[in-house]
């Protein structure tokens, strides 16, 4: 199995849904109500005929019968035909995945799944934002630095209830998320709920979307800091350009920020922790549903395997960045500032079907960090604990940055380090 292909965060991409039959409507002189309430169903029988059966293996003939028999019904009875054979192929792949109950199990039709390879080689057209598309409404998980969506000031957990003035209530958010992905230069206004905040809207400028996956800079105190902001096809080769310049400059400690990193692929993420931990170390274990697992340990030849170290971390970092993060703390390497994070932990194998028909994301296994914890739904928390108020958003503050410059600071000087810091501290 090729681990390459493993993604760490299913956010780009939802389940649809299928609606209930019957929902409304006339079914005149098909559907007669008996006395107590019963109903009269004529029975229609629309046997598959010789090609389906022979086209479905012999031990699952009987187990699909009445697919066939309602893809039939469809094709015979439906009233605006043609149908679109196509589509129906493409629900029906829906409908199994979903009955599993998993939202990070999906179908991805072809636009999707070109998507989502766009997004992970670091190039799109869209507002820039990770989203979660198994909840009620279209959901940001975290917008992309330096995005149009951060510049709107979108943030983790805030619902797309209307797009151009139109409800989004009841709509797939898998189709929502269509909807706000649109060429660069074109304009689209998002209605946002926050919380119990009454709902407002934002106007944002769709862009082409670059993503450097990683990126840093000195700060003073001979601090580095270091931003990865995915884990893509790039991720490695950039942060390690990136460690090589600051490494250079003797920094004193670093910053590692994964905020808003919505995750990417399994592989990036060991790599990345590679650069952080000496080789052999374990990183985290992959365990399958029959109880297997394998182990993954660090790759070697990492570039700052020696130097004190904290982790930021907040509601949208996941996935493959709480791999990370994870392995950091538990193995003692670093101190995590910030707020818990999402709490994504299993691992989702794309597989591309035949004809160009898109791909299948099965989750595979759940992940574990080094001394075992599950975080799936639960997340990682913070050894320090920072929040950002609205106040801090209004005013462009960061306390977490400045909470890990003192916590690193700190460790630098053997000196007491605090597990909260409530109160905003201005950014110099």
């Amino acid at each position: 199995m090729n681990k390459a292909l493993k993604i760490g965060l299913s956010v780009f991409f939802g389940i649809i849904l299928l609606a209930g039959a019957f929902s409304g409507g006339f079914l005149t002189g098909h559907f007669v109500s008996l006395p107590g309430g019963a109903a009269q169903v004529p029975a229609v029988v629309s046997t598959p005929d010789s090609n389906q059966q022979n086209a479905t293996p012999a031990e699952l003939q009987t187990l699909f019968q009445p697919f066939w028999e309602a893809w039939n019904l469809v094709h015979e009875s439906y009233v605006d035909q043609p149908v679109d054979d196509v589509a129906l192929m493409r629900g029906a792949i829906n409908g199994m995945l979903e009955s599993l109950g998993d939202p990070h199990t999906s179908y991805m039709d072809p636009d999707e799944f070109t998507q989502l390879n766009a997004s992970l080689s670091g190039e799109y057209e869209g507002i820039g934002a990770y989203v979660d598309t198994s909840t009620e409404y279209l959901t940001v998980i975290s917008p992309i630095p330096g995005s149009p969506a951060e510049a709107a000031g979108l943030r983790s957990g805030d619902a797309v209830i209307a797009i151009d003035g139109e409800d989004m209530t009841g709509v797939d958010p898998e189709l929502v998320r269509k909807q706000v992905l649109g060429p660069a230069g074109s304009v689209v206004t998002l209605t946002i709920k926050r919380g119990d905040e009454p709902p407002f809207d934002v106007k944002i400028t769709r862009a082409k979307i670059v993503i450097k996956s990683a990126d840093g800079k000195m700060l003073d105190d001979g601090i580095a800091y270091v931003q990865v902001t995915t884990f893509g096809d790039k991720t490695t080769t950039e942060l390690k350009a990136t460690l090589e310049t600051l490494m250079a400059q003797n920094p004193k400690g670093m910053i590692l920020d994964l905020r808003n990193n919505g995750g990417g692929y399994l592989q990036s993420a060991i790599e990345v922790v590679s650069q952080f931990v000496p080789e052999g170390e374990i990183v985290m274990y992959e365990q399958y549903g029959n109880g297997s697992r394998d182990t993954y340990t660090s790759l070697g030849d990492g570039l700052a395997t020696d130097i004190p170290m904290v982790v930021l971390i907040n509601e949208g970092t996941a996935s493959a960045s709480e791999i990370v993060a994870g392995a950091l703390q538990d193995l003692g390497r670093a101190k995590l500032i910030g707020v818990v994070s999402y709490g994504k932990g299993s691992v989702q194998l794309p597989t591309v079907l035949s004809n160009d028909q898109g791909a299948v994301k099965v989750t595979i296994a759940k992940w574990l960090t080094p001394n075992e914890r599950l975080i799936h739904g639960v997340g990682l928390t913070p050894d320090v604990f920072v929040v950002m108020t609205e106040d801090d958003y209004n005013n462009k503050l960061d306390p977490q940055l400045e909470a890990a410059i003192q916590t690193l600071l700190a460790i630098l000087t053997g000196s007491p380090i605090p597990t909260s810091m409530p109160t905003p501290i201005p950014t110099p």
